[in-house]
């Protein structure tokens, strides 16, 4: 028998690389981008380059931020972790 144990990752079935979509919007002035699966994440500039980069760079912070309150969240309680 298997153990299922949250310490212990069993491999169920194989899950898809999750690709996240980018959506960019030309207003006055330039673009306004959004990550369309992750509706916490914006981001804006004059050109679609710079709006791709500020997006990128807004959704690494919004990623990191996340993890440091997960991690003061669960501080000093027994958990545990594994990729998802």
């Amino acid at each position: 028998m298997p153990d299922d144990s949250p310490n212990h990752a069993v491999a169920r079935e194989a899950r898809p690389t999750m690709k996240l979509t980018a959506v960019y919007e030309q207003v006055p002035g330039g673009f306004v981008a959004f990550v369309e699966e992750w509706c916490a994440t914006t981001a804006q500039g004059t050109t679609l380059e710079e709006a791709r980069q500020n997006l990128r760079d807004a959704f690494d912070l919004t990623i990191n931020a996340n993890r440091l309150m997960s991690q003061w969240r669960v501080k000093g309680k027994t958990v545990f972790r594994e990729p998802f």
